[in-house]
């Protein structure tokens, strides 16, 4: 077998791992969790959609590169969970996903583009990083609340929580910040029929 060859095997069979890395999110209707590929291909969508709806006037290769990174690390480090408590975990987070990045890099020299974007998506310099990174804390909440809540009920989510969560984190886009506060006010509208009040 010749080595390009042998490359792109060796890279589909990375593409696979990040599709078996699981989130701790439900997948629509299913009793499944849905994995790091079902989101990152839906947030590239979204992004692309958003960017040409709302004319954001980003740069649509950029962001759907961004998109289709930001979690790649976590072929190696694994998914943290967003509403972690353990100060460990999270403190352990940037650690592992550095070393997962590293890890990516010795693996896949060839690529110098990939591991471009992924350092270039964590040092979020640029608005097309910025928009990813908010919309990344956005579009779980569209999932969820396609999905009737259930995530929310199951891990014992409140609005309070979501909103103390994202509201930062979603500030650093002004369209997503807009989009964000929409869902937030439609999800108050719809408060009982989506997180359990009990």
């Amino acid at each position: 077998m010749n080595s390009d060859l042998t490359k792109i095997l060796s890279f589909t069979d990375m593409i696979h791992k990040f599709r078996a890395v699981e989130r701790v999110i439900l997948v629509q209707g299913q009793d499944r969790d849905e994995n790091d590929s079902e989101h990152s291909y839906t947030l590239a969508m979204l992004s692309w959609y958003i960017n040409s709806t709302y004319k954001a006037g980003l740069d649509i290769d950029k962001l759907i590169k961004y998109a289709l990174v930001h979690d790649l690390v976590e072929v190696h480090a694994g998914d943290t969970y967003f509403y972690q408590k353990d100060p460990k975990v999270l403190q352990d987070k940037h650690e592992r996903e550095e070393k997962a990045a590293k890890q990516l890099n010795e693996e896949h020299p060839e690529f110098p583009e990939l591991h471009e974007m992924i350092a270039a998506y964590e040092k979020r310099e640029d608005q097309e990083s910025k928009f990813i990174y908010a919309l990344d804390k956005v579009e779980p909440m569209f999932s969820i609340y396609l999905d009737n809540g259930r995530t929310w009920n199951k891990l014992k989510i409140t609005l309070e929580m979501l909103i103390g969560m994202k509201k930062d984190k979603v500030a650093l886009d002004p369209t997503i910040e807009k989009i964000f506060n929409d869902m937030v006010s439609h999800l108050n509208d719809n408060h009982d029929e989506l997180f359990d009040t009990k």
